[in-house]
């Protein structure tokens, strides 16, 4: 009986955890979904032509943005922690706030989110995308790009907003992590708020945004990217795949150097 018990235990809890996985799993899905929804929503509304947002300014996509990602904080942070971002999610593992082991079905998730997410502003701007002649305009739409194509610079640009970004994450994270004892996948975006969050995504386009359009996320540029060469969109222009591994390492970099810098001095 002894045997038995201890293996009914094992059993359950591992079914908790596989529970627990597979509802964090979804949960940065949709949360991701709404980030890139909503982020390259506000792309789309102030670059397709005839749209009431057409032109609407610097300041209302970097609002965007950062609303865009206090609604994917709302949605997903209670369950999965709200990472949204590959870059997040690394500078969490490194340092140890985040399980390595849960660190590539999270980066999947996000993916899958972003494709979701992608399909539905594709779908929502349809007769805009036709009606756009601007080639680089539509591409802006789903990707980023340099005002001044400098790609070494570019990158550095993109790991300095990215740093800031993850940097500034952990510091609330890891109060929070130290004053709760919290050690579970539920450390991340979520546990800070999204107000916090949405704000800090803000002031970084507004201060550091404005070189390369501030990807600080890898999944928010390449997936998009990936999307813009296989829609339909009418006319179109390539998607730039000679630039997109600036913005693909660039927050990859940042969030790994905010992690080991975190873990030295926290």
């Amino acid at each position: 009986m002894g045997r038995r018990s201890l293996f009914f235990k094992k059993a359950v809890i591992l079914s908790f955890i596989k529970t627990r996985i597979m509802s964090a799993f979804l949960a940065e899905i949709f949360g991701s979904m709404i980030l890139i929804l909503l982020g390259n929503g506000v792309n789309a509304n102030v670059s397709l032509k005839n749209t009431l947002g057409h032109n609407g300014g610097w300041l209302l996509v970097n609002f965007g943005w950062g609303l865009a990602v206090f609604c994917g904080v709302i949605v997903a942070g209670p369950v999965s922690g709200a990472h949204l971002n590959p870059a997040v999610t690394i500078g969490l593992a490194i340092t140890g706030q985040f399980p390595w082991a849960e660190v590539g079905p999270y980066i999947l998730a996000q993916c899958i989110g972003g494709v979701l997410g992608i399909l539905l502003v594709w779908l929502s701007f349809y007769d805009h995308f036709k009606a756009t002649t601007d080639l680089d305009a539509k591409l802006g739409t789903f990707s980023t790009g340099p005002t001044i194509h400098n790609p070494i610079m570019n990158f550095i640009s993109e790991a300095i907003a990215t740093f800031v970004l993850v940097f500034v994450i952990l510091f609330i994270v890891g109060a929070e992590f130290s004053s709760n004892g919290i050690s579970d996948v539920n450390i991340g975006l979520g546990s800070v708020g999204a107000i916090p969050v949405a704000f800090l995504v803000v002031v970084i386009g507004m201060s550091l945004g404005g070189t390369t359009g501030y990807s600080i996320n890898p999944m928010r540029d390449f997936i998009p990217r990936v999307m813009h060469m296989i829609l339909p969109i009418g006319e179109k222009r390539d998607s730039n795949w000679g630039y997109s591994w600036v913005p693909t390492l660039g927050p990859f970099a940042g969030g790994a150097i905010a992690g080991l810098l975190y873990a030295m001095i926290g």
